[in-house]
């Protein structure tokens, strides 16, 4: 069988795997987030915290559960890693430098995951699993909620209450995310990946010395780093390493992971607005970007001409021989489309396109189907920005799903679209300009300040993959890259719930003959279109100066 043969039948499987699963568990998470009845379990919860999971709230309300429970994982996770060198399970790993671990609280707490540091060889056991898998199902609880606040903003009519955002970050734990990871866990077990407390061991020799590893959770953590779109792998090669992705069919998998709750979370929108089809609308945006992306990945990747890629069946350095080109191009093309961040290759070692391509899928804003709930809310707030747009072709005021997209919701939108590229451009301006931080670049010229452009784009969009080239465990880049991960996962969250709260408060608005029709291929075609082209305006001097420079210069 051809390699390319072989990644168009990994694609077609892995659609076919996402489609089975797109209604019971979109179904599924629409009666989670619309009960009223509350598990035992979530009883003691809400009474160890001192919550009343029946208060609805207001969205300043919302916001500030998000951003009070937020703040103090930062703290409980930086603490952790402070005190690693005193706590059992360390595995004699000493504490946290105190710049690396703001950063990798932030990090984690962010949802984003990235890692300038090796997990094998600085996080012992406790941090890894009471700090850092803690947080893998947090942060994506938290982005759910979020985005059913949302929902809630457009299904609600005469009030301003988006639900209780205490009820909602359990029951996404408890009954959403902890079940789908046992059965997974056990999966990536079954098929090799470890899941032990051992502790640091030798394993032979490796050039004249003693090679050593050391085990642990990884099958757990594995699961819901992809589950929750989350990313930090427990070793440095991520999901390039056998513990973590030890063969084809778990690197489709942990593909399968991470894009099953993104995509069906459109249909629990369509289930609780109470138009299915404005999901499928939804759903159609980001299965095309998704799909024209990770063709065109293929395309950049196998398209090689010469005896050494004739042999190799395409571009092979940096990847896995057991996934190949294909599953490679289907992973990479996942984790830059959505939150994750998980690389079972190097992506510096990509084609000038095709690194650009995974670069491009980040600034996006990650919605095809980006992440475990920011995913859904960003593609909302982008469904907003391009019925606004058409308003203002036909000369009439905008509606979305029955409310008005007034001066005061295209406000909230367009705030929200601004703050990630400002983040990512200034940054990367400010360190390309200063003496010290390009000495971290591994690469001269267009691929160097490819990785700085692609750290603060990976650290601002909440991804947290790594162009693997940048030297990033500074002073410089761990301060503002953490400073980068929390501003844009929260600050968008503010004007995300912000607008929630302002469409609940709405009355709906009666559809008539000049209603633009958000449930047709035309609005979806609208839509794609706005995306591609707000993200080209943007980002496209950025790109020239890296990752198009130099393609069109191989």
């Amino acid at each position: 069988m051809s390699p390319v043969l072989a990644g168009v039948l990994q694609l077609l499987a892995l659609i076919a795997a996402l489609a089975l699963a797109y209604l019971p568990l979109g179904d599924y998470m629409a009666r989670v987030y619309s009960s009223d009845k509350h598990l035992r379990v979530e009883k003691w919860i809400y009474k160890g915290i001192g919550a009343n999971p029946d208060t609805e709230m207001r969205w300043p309300a919302y916001l500030r559960g998000v951003l009070a429970f937020s703040a103090v994982s930062v703290l409980f996770l930086y603490l952790l890693q402070r005190l690693q060198g005193s706590l059992p399970g360390s595995l004699g790993f000493k504490a946290i430098d105190p710049d690396q671990a703001f950063n990798t609280a932030a990090s984690f707490v962010a949802n984003t995951n990235w890692q300038s540091y090796y997990g094998e060889q600085a996080m012992g056991h406790v941090v890894q699993t009471a700090g850092l898998a803690v947080q893998n199902f947090v942060s994506a609880a938290v982005g759910i909620a979020v985005a059913v606040a949302l929902v809630r903003g457009f299904a609600r009519s005469r009030t301003g209450e988006l639900g209780n955002f205490w009820s909602d970050l359990v029951r996404g734990t408890i009954r959403v995310l902890i079940p789908i990871s046992v059965v997974g866990a056990i999966v990536l077990v079954a098929c090799g990946a470890i899941q032990n407390f051992s502790g640091i061991h030798s394993v032979g020799q490796f050039m004249g010395g003693s090679q050593q590893w050391n085990g642990g959770a990884v099958a757990s953590q594995e699961v819901i780093k992809e589950l929750g779109t989350n990313g930090g792998g427990y070793f440095n090669a991520n999901s390039a390493h056998p513990f973590e992705n030890p063969n084809g069919f778990t690197n489709l998998f942990e593909v399968f992971l991470i894009l099953v709750i993104p995509f069906a979370l459109t249909r629990t929108f369509g289930k609780m607005v109470g138009s299915v089809k404005q999901g499928y609308a939804i759903l159609a945006t980001m299965a095309a970007i998704w799909i024209g992306f990770t063709a065109l990945m293929m395309w950049t990747e196998f398209h090689h001409g010469g005896p050494a890629f004739d042999i190799a069946g395409g571009a092979m350095e940096g990847k896995e021989n057991r996934f190949g080109v294909g599953g490679s191009s289907i992973f990479a093309v996942a984790t830059t489309l959505t939150s994750t961040g998980a690389v079972d290759s190097f992506h510096s070692s990509f084609t000038g396109f095709g690194g650009g391509i995974t670069m491009l899928g980040m600034q996006l804003g990650e919605i095809a189907p980006g992440g475990t709930g920011s995913g859904l809310y960003g593609m909302l707030i982008m469904a907003i920005i391009a019925v606004f747009i058409a308003g203002l072709m036909v000369g009439r005021t905008p509606e979305y799903l029955g409310k008005k997209i007034g001066t005061r919701e295209i406000k909230f939108a367009a705030c929200y679209i601004l703050i990630t590229p400002a983040l990512v451009l200034i940054f990367t301006a400010v360190s390309m300009a200063l003496p010290t931080p390009p000495n971290s670049m591994l690469n001269s010229g267009a691929h160097g300040f490819s990785e700085i452009l692609y750290a603060y784009t990976s650290g601002a969009n909440n991804n947290g993959s790594a162009f693997a080239g940048l030297s990033a465990d500074t002073q410089w880049f761990n301060t503002t890259i953490g400073l980068a991960m929390l501003l844009g996962r929260f600050l968008p969250m503010v004007f995300v719930l912000a607008l929630a709260g302002s469409l609940a408060e709405q009355q709906p608005v009666p559809r008539t003959a000049g209603t633009l029709r958000t449930e047709k291929p035309l609005f979806t075609g609208l839509l794609v279109g706005t995306i591609l082209i707000i993200a080209g305006l943007t980002y496209f001097p950025a790109l020239a100066l890296g990752p198009l420079a130099e393609g069109l210069a191989s």
